[in-house]
């Protein structure tokens, strides 16, 4: 995918997460509510985020040099990593202390219409984030369910967008909860009940971006049906007679290394097998853009040699939603 539709959906991110920040502490010191510093926090730690995402875009950019020979696009996986460090230590662990300190030593909650007003207006400028959210995800998430699209998309821009959105639209709802039931109350018990909720969100979805950024840090390969379609163009080649063995891996979101094996006619001159690579190649990358470094190896085949290789093809996947590597 284009890196277009990500840094659309982190500035709208950014810059609503920034607004509300400032609000959220306006109200938290007119209230004294621990649900409102608590929000405070989550939105400052969202914009935090989103600023490293858009660090990690440009840094990624850069070209090889000779101690990075593949380049630095895995470096928007790093960012996005960090992005759920952040979450989880500053954002998910400050609610939960703030929760724990509330229950313990409740206050009552004081000018309580600013929480409710600075909260109506988070939730609209949060809906219009997450819509950005959606809608530019929409452009290249096919026929995948929102949850096989957060599981398997190689760029991790709008995954992490779409997660902290959906997490702050519902760490407000707990929030005005909070502070609803406080007010009806009178317990500043349920102000501090709000902000435990809003910590264990956000431990759960820096949980989740910690695992499936990981899983892209690492290196992921291909999806089965995109290996299937690779291995298909390898084989209607003329001079490839079939695949031996393949490996793919993501270098970057929009950078797909593939190596393989082919086997050749041992009636095939040097020029005939030459012409066969790049005719591979060529149609390779008129599928699949993203495939940048290629590189095929031909090998004649012997199928009664000892210690023959078995043709790996890429098999179906048993269930269309889960990812080919987690």
């Amino acid at each position: 995918m284009s890196a277009e539709g990500g840094t659309k959906a982190i500035v709208a991110a950014l810059l609503a997460n920034t607004g509300i920040a400032a609000s959220k502490f306006v109200a938290f010191l007119f209230t004294g509510s621990s649900s409102m510093i608590a929000e405070s926090v989550h939105s400052v730690a969202d914009a935090g985020n989103q600023a490293l995402l858009l660090v990690g875009g440009k840094r990624a950019k850069r070209g090889r040099t000779q101690q990075h020979q593949f380049g630095y696009g895995r470096e928007r996986y790093f960012y996005a990593f960090v992005v759920a460090v952040v979450l989880f230590t500053i954002g998910a662990m400050f609610s939960l202390y703030e929760g724990y300190h509330k229950i313990s030593h409740p206050e009552e909650l004081k000018s309580p219409g600013w929480a409710f007003g600075v909260l109506g207006a988070a939730i609209i400028m949060e809906i219009f984030s997450f819509r950005t959210a959606i809608v530019e995800s929409n452009k290249v998430r096919g026929d995948q369910s929102w949850w096989a699209f957060i599981r398997r998309a190689k760029a991790p821009e709008l995954p992490v967008v779409l997660l902290e959105d959906l997490g702050a639209l519902v760490g407000l709802l707990f929030a005005l909860f909070g502070v609803t039931m406080a007010v009806v109350t009178g317990d500043g018990v349920w102000d501090g009940v709000g902000t435990i909720g809003i910590g264990v969100l956000l431990a759960v979805i820096a949980v989740i971006l910690a695992f499936e950024t990981k899983s892209l840090l690492i290196g992921e390969g291909a999806d089965p049906e995109v290996e299937r379609a690779i291995v298909e163009a390898l084989e209607s080649v003329e001079q490839v007679d079939r695949l031996v063995h393949i490996r793919t891996q993501y270098m970057g979101p929009e950078e797909l290394l593939i190596a393989a094996k082919i086997a050749v006619s041992h009636d095939d001159t040097a020029v005939d097998v030459a012409r066969g690579i790049d005719a591979a190649e060529a149609k390779i990358r008129s599928q699949f853009p993203e495939a940048k470094l290629i590189y095929l190896e031909p090998a004649l085949w012997e199928p009664a040699a000892e210690g023959a290789e078995t043709p790996v093809v890429p098999k179906p996947a048993e269930d269309s939603e889960t990812p080919a590597s987690s």
